[in-house]
Protein backbone atom coordinates (compact mmCIF):
# COMPACT_ATOMS: atom_id res chain seq x y z
CA UNK A 1 0.00 0.00 0.00
CA UNK A 2 1.28 3.41 -0.86
CA UNK A 3 2.10 6.18 1.90
CA UNK A 4 0.10 8.80 2.47
CA UNK A 5 2.94 10.83 2.72
CA UNK A 6 4.27 9.94 -0.61
CA UNK A 7 1.97 10.79 -3.73
CA UNK A 8 2.69 10.87 -7.25
CA UNK A 9 0.37 13.17 -9.94
CA UNK A 10 -1.89 11.15 -11.54
CA UNK A 11 -2.02 13.88 -14.90
CA UNK A 12 -0.70 17.49 -14.76
CA UNK A 13 -2.99 20.72 -15.55
CA UNK A 14 -0.03 23.15 -16.75
CA UNK A 15 2.32 23.46 -13.91
CA UNK A 16 0.29 22.32 -10.97
CA UNK A 17 0.31 17.78 -10.21
CA UNK A 18 -3.14 16.39 -9.96
CA UNK A 19 -2.89 13.77 -7.06
CA UNK A 20 -5.54 10.98 -6.21
CA UNK A 21 -6.80 12.68 -3.33
CA UNK A 22 -7.62 16.24 -5.33
CA UNK A 23 -9.54 13.65 -7.76
CA UNK A 24 -11.02 12.10 -5.26
CA UNK A 25 -12.24 15.16 -3.61
CA UNK A 26 -13.63 16.69 -6.78
CA UNK A 27 -15.68 13.67 -7.11
CA UNK A 28 -16.86 13.63 -3.31
CA UNK A 29 -17.27 17.40 -4.02
CA UNK A 30 -19.57 16.79 -7.71
CA UNK A 31 -21.51 14.48 -5.75
CA UNK A 32 -22.89 16.12 -2.97
CA UNK A 33 -23.58 19.28 -5.69
CA UNK A 34 -25.60 16.77 -7.44
CA UNK A 35 -27.35 15.32 -4.54
CA UNK A 36 -28.46 18.51 -3.08
CA UNK A 37 -29.02 19.49 -6.98
CA UNK A 38 -31.88 17.01 -6.89
CA UNK A 39 -33.10 16.97 -3.23
CA UNK A 40 -33.67 20.90 -3.56
CA UNK A 41 -35.01 21.11 -7.44
CA UNK A 42 -38.91 19.99 -6.78
CA UNK A 43 -39.39 21.15 -2.89
CA UNK A 44 -42.97 20.64 -1.64
CA UNK A 45 -45.10 20.69 1.42
CA UNK A 46 -45.26 16.98 1.17
CA UNK A 47 -41.38 16.05 1.12
CA UNK A 48 -39.86 13.34 -1.16
CA UNK A 49 -37.43 11.08 0.26
CA UNK A 50 -34.25 13.08 -0.48
CA UNK A 51 -35.90 15.80 0.67
CA UNK A 52 -37.13 14.61 3.93
CA UNK A 53 -33.42 13.30 3.80
CA UNK A 54 -32.27 16.85 3.05
CA UNK A 55 -34.25 18.67 6.01
CA UNK A 56 -33.29 15.60 8.16
CA UNK A 57 -29.86 16.81 7.63
CA UNK A 58 -30.23 20.68 7.44
CA UNK A 59 -32.08 20.29 11.20
CA UNK A 60 -29.54 18.14 12.80
CA UNK A 61 -26.46 20.56 11.78
CA UNK A 62 -28.96 23.63 12.88
CA UNK A 63 -29.97 21.91 16.40
CA UNK A 64 -26.00 21.33 16.97
CA UNK A 65 -24.95 24.74 16.05
CA UNK A 66 -27.63 26.05 18.38
CA UNK A 67 -26.75 23.75 21.06
CA UNK A 68 -22.80 24.58 20.73
CA UNK A 69 -23.11 28.10 19.74
CA UNK A 70 -26.04 29.54 21.59
CA UNK A 71 -26.69 31.62 18.57
CA UNK A 72 -28.78 31.83 15.05
CA UNK A 73 -27.36 29.10 13.07
CA UNK A 74 -28.51 30.04 9.72
CA UNK A 75 -24.92 32.18 9.63
CA UNK A 76 -23.31 29.03 10.24
CA UNK A 77 -24.98 26.35 8.57
CA UNK A 78 -23.25 26.46 4.80
CA UNK A 79 -20.02 26.37 6.64
CA UNK A 80 -20.20 23.92 9.53
CA UNK A 81 -22.75 21.44 6.71
CA UNK A 82 -20.61 21.62 4.07
CA UNK A 83 -17.88 20.56 6.17
CA UNK A 84 -19.35 17.89 8.09
CA UNK A 85 -20.70 16.02 4.94
CA UNK A 86 -17.58 16.34 2.73
CA UNK A 87 -15.77 15.00 5.68
CA UNK A 88 -18.42 12.25 6.29
CA UNK A 89 -18.64 10.86 2.47
CA UNK A 90 -15.03 11.56 2.16
CA UNK A 91 -14.40 8.77 4.84
CA UNK A 92 -16.99 6.47 3.88
CA UNK A 93 -15.39 6.07 0.29
CA UNK A 94 -13.14 4.13 1.85
CA UNK A 95 -15.48 1.29 1.38
CA UNK A 96 -15.21 1.19 -2.54
CA UNK A 97 -12.53 -1.37 -3.70
CA UNK A 98 -9.64 0.67 -5.09
CA UNK A 99 -10.37 4.19 -3.69
CA UNK A 100 -8.27 5.74 -0.89
CA UNK A 101 -10.51 8.21 1.49
CA UNK A 102 -8.90 11.73 0.74
CA UNK A 103 -9.40 12.56 4.30
CA UNK A 104 -6.26 9.66 4.97
CA UNK A 105 -3.95 12.34 3.29
CA UNK A 106 -2.94 15.40 5.26
CA UNK A 107 -2.84 17.72 2.48
CA UNK A 108 -6.75 17.51 2.34
CA UNK A 109 -7.34 17.69 6.13
CA UNK A 110 -4.57 20.53 6.04
CA UNK A 111 -6.82 22.21 3.67
CA UNK A 112 -10.06 22.15 5.57
CA UNK A 113 -8.31 22.61 9.00
CA UNK A 114 -6.79 26.06 7.04
CA UNK A 115 -10.63 26.86 6.57
CA UNK A 116 -11.66 26.36 9.39
CA UNK A 117 -8.49 28.29 10.85
CA UNK A 118 -9.67 31.29 8.24
CA UNK A 119 -13.38 30.77 9.14
CA UNK A 120 -12.39 31.51 12.55
CA UNK A 121 -10.41 34.54 12.70
CA UNK A 122 -12.92 36.12 9.99
CA UNK A 123 -16.26 35.64 11.71
CA UNK A 124 -14.46 37.14 14.88
CA UNK A 125 -13.65 40.21 12.74
CA UNK A 126 -17.10 40.69 11.62
CA UNK A 127 -18.84 40.52 15.14
CA UNK A 128 -16.26 41.94 17.27
CA UNK A 129 -14.54 44.71 15.19
CA UNK A 130 -10.74 44.04 14.08
CA UNK A 131 -9.95 45.50 17.80
CA UNK A 132 -12.37 43.42 19.79
CA UNK A 133 -11.29 40.25 18.39
CA UNK A 134 -7.61 41.05 18.85
CA UNK A 135 -8.30 41.75 22.37
CA UNK A 136 -9.57 38.58 23.29
CA UNK A 137 -6.12 37.33 22.77
CA UNK A 138 -5.44 39.00 25.90
CA UNK A 139 -8.01 37.57 27.81
CA UNK A 140 -8.04 37.34 30.86
CA UNK A 141 -5.18 39.12 31.27
CA UNK A 142 -2.26 40.22 28.63
CA UNK A 143 0.58 37.57 30.04
CA UNK A 144 -1.93 35.58 28.06
CA UNK A 145 -1.36 36.68 24.71
CA UNK A 146 1.51 34.45 23.79
CA UNK A 147 0.02 31.54 24.99
CA UNK A 148 -3.17 32.08 23.33
CA UNK A 149 -1.29 33.03 19.81
CA UNK A 150 -0.08 29.52 20.14
CA UNK A 151 -3.52 27.39 20.84
CA UNK A 152 -4.71 29.05 17.94
CA UNK A 153 -2.14 27.17 15.61
CA UNK A 154 -2.07 24.05 17.78
CA UNK A 155 -5.78 23.38 17.89
CA UNK A 156 -6.00 23.69 13.85
CA UNK A 157 -2.69 21.43 13.84
CA UNK A 158 -5.02 19.37 16.28
CA UNK A 159 -7.63 18.95 13.84
CA UNK A 160 -5.11 17.85 10.74
CA UNK A 161 -3.39 15.11 12.99
CA UNK A 162 -7.03 13.75 14.66
CA UNK A 163 -8.84 13.37 11.28
CA UNK A 164 -5.84 12.15 9.73
CA UNK A 165 -4.97 9.69 12.16
CA UNK A 166 -7.68 8.02 12.73
CA UNK A 167 -8.94 7.66 8.88
CA UNK A 168 -5.44 6.51 7.47
CA UNK A 169 -5.35 4.25 10.27
CA UNK A 170 -9.00 2.65 9.23
CA UNK A 171 -7.74 2.22 5.57
CA UNK A 172 -4.29 0.43 6.62
CA UNK A 173 -5.65 -1.77 9.32
CA UNK A 174 -8.70 -3.35 6.35
CA UNK A 175 -6.07 -2.95 3.77
CA UNK A 176 -3.89 -5.42 5.73
CA UNK A 177 -6.43 -7.55 6.83
CA UNK A 178 -8.18 -7.76 3.00
CA UNK A 179 -4.76 -8.52 2.02
CA UNK A 180 -3.83 -11.53 4.67
CA UNK A 181 -7.71 -13.19 4.99
CA UNK A 182 -9.29 -11.84 1.79
CA UNK A 183 -12.75 -10.42 1.08
CA UNK A 184 -15.24 -11.80 3.95
CA UNK A 185 -12.95 -11.35 7.18
CA UNK A 186 -13.15 -7.83 7.23
CA UNK A 187 -16.64 -6.98 6.26
CA UNK A 188 -17.11 -6.12 10.15
CA UNK A 189 -14.23 -4.20 10.28
CA UNK A 190 -15.68 -2.42 7.31
CA UNK A 191 -18.73 -1.84 9.52
CA UNK A 192 -16.53 -0.14 11.83
CA UNK A 193 -14.88 1.81 9.34
CA UNK A 194 -18.59 3.36 8.35
CA UNK A 195 -19.03 4.38 12.05
CA UNK A 196 -15.52 5.57 12.79
CA UNK A 197 -15.73 7.71 9.46
CA UNK A 198 -19.31 9.04 10.65
CA UNK A 199 -17.63 10.13 13.92
CA UNK A 200 -14.88 11.84 13.38
CA UNK A 201 -16.79 13.52 10.88
CA UNK A 202 -19.07 14.38 13.59
CA UNK A 203 -16.03 15.47 15.67
CA UNK A 204 -14.13 17.88 12.91
CA UNK A 205 -17.66 19.63 12.18
CA UNK A 206 -18.78 19.97 15.95
CA UNK A 207 -14.43 21.13 17.07
CA UNK A 208 -14.95 23.87 14.00
CA UNK A 209 -18.39 25.19 15.76
CA UNK A 210 -16.61 25.12 18.58
CA UNK A 211 -14.01 27.57 17.22
CA UNK A 212 -15.96 29.69 15.55
CA UNK A 213 -18.37 29.98 18.66
CA UNK A 214 -15.48 30.88 20.46
CA UNK A 215 -14.06 33.77 18.33
CA UNK A 216 -17.91 34.68 17.48
CA UNK A 217 -18.61 35.39 21.88
CA UNK A 218 -21.00 36.90 23.25
CA UNK A 219 -21.72 39.57 20.81
CA UNK A 220 -23.49 37.17 18.68
CA UNK A 221 -26.72 36.10 20.20
CA UNK A 222 -29.27 33.88 19.69
CA UNK A 223 -32.07 35.13 17.95
CA UNK A 224 -35.15 35.79 20.28
CA UNK A 225 -38.88 34.71 18.76
CA UNK A 226 -39.72 38.27 18.94
CA UNK A 227 -37.33 39.02 16.31
CA UNK A 228 -38.16 36.18 13.91
CA UNK A 229 -40.13 36.76 11.21
CA UNK A 230 -43.62 35.69 11.61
Amino acid sequence: MKSPLSLEPLFHVGPAGITEPVVVSWAVIALLGLGSTLATRRLSVIPSKGQTLLELVVSTVDSQIRETMQADPAPFRALIGSIFLFTLVSNWSSLIPGIEPATAHIETDAAMALIVFVATIAWGVRTRGLRGYLATYAEPTWVMIPLNIVEQFTRTFSLIVRLFGNVMSGVFIIGIILTLAGLLVPIPLMALDLLTGAVQAYIFAVLATVFIGAAVGERHKPVAPSEKEP
